[in-house]
């Protein structure tokens, strides 16, 4: 029979060093969610190795990553791409997070209790803050911070992880619309939470599938604003031709 670890030896835990690429992937997500990084621009190795502190390799091994996730394109011959994503891509994954989080909301107003409605109004506050200095970085993070918070709040672990999933993608597009969404979806915050604290499940959720929708729809109207098209081509750089040594 195997014979038992010694109670000191089991309850011990090995301390693994993150290694240095997730370091580099996960700087360079949010390089890419703050939108530093621009989509359909080109992703020189040397160039990040340089601005990250690091070696290429790293970079290398980050980059697929990144692709294998959908943050970059890798286009053999050209290099990588920060992805640019379509309107189709956008507009599913933020009627995704509607129906997420309009369930978040309404469980959150049967199970929230009074520290849990204090930290979101706390969490709104900060974010009016950061409206009102024009952060806009504190602000998306701070907008992605009070609709985790509901989610939390729910109770409901598995929506709390699918929920998670999405939210790096919502804090991408919801960058470029912080300032026009404004004022305004801080205010639907607040009545949101009003919400959740008198317990009112079914105005929650309304509330949030109201919320979520007018961001969808922001980031829509924004793009078409810009002029963004799923047709439009990302102009590439030339390939590099190798020099013939001349003859002498």
């Amino acid at each position: 029979m195997p014979t038992e670890l010694p109670k000191e030896l089991a309850a011990r835990r090995i301390d693994r060093p993150v290694p240095l690429r997730e370091h580099v992937y996960q700087a360079m997500q949010e390089l890419i969610i703050s939108r530093r990084l621009a989509p359909g621009q080109h992703l020189v190795e040397s160039e990040l190795a340089q601005m990250l502190g690091v070696s290429r390799q790293p970079v290398r091994e980050a980059l697929q990553w990144l692709n294998n996730e959908g943050w970059v394109d890798l286009r053999p011959g050209y290099g990588a791409f920060v992805h640019a994503p379509t309107q189709d891509e956008a507009d599913q994954l933020l009627a995704v997070r509607a129906l997420l989080e309009s369930e978040a909301a309404r469980l959150a107003a049967q199970h929230a209790d009074a520290d849990g409605v204090a930290r979101l109004r706390e969490l709104n506050r900060q974010g009016v803050d950061a409206l009102a200095k024009d952060d806009v970085d504190a602000a998306v993070a701070l907008n992605a911070a009070v609709h985790r918070c509901v989610t939390e709040l729910s109770g409901n672990q598995v929506l709390l992880d699918f929920a998670t999933q999405v939210d790096r993608r919502v804090r991408w597009y919801y960058t470029p619309i912080a300032r026009q969404r404004g004022k305004q979806s801080w205010q639907e915050h607040a009545e949101l939470i009003d919400a959740i604290e008198n317990g009112d499940a079914d105005g929650a959720a309304r509330i949030m599938h109201e919320h979520t929708e007018r961001t969808r729809k922001s980031y829509l109207e924004q793009r078409a604003a810009d002029g963004e098209d799923d047709q439009q081509l990302i102009e590439l750089p030339a390939r590099r031709r190798r020099r013939r040594p001349t003859r002498g």
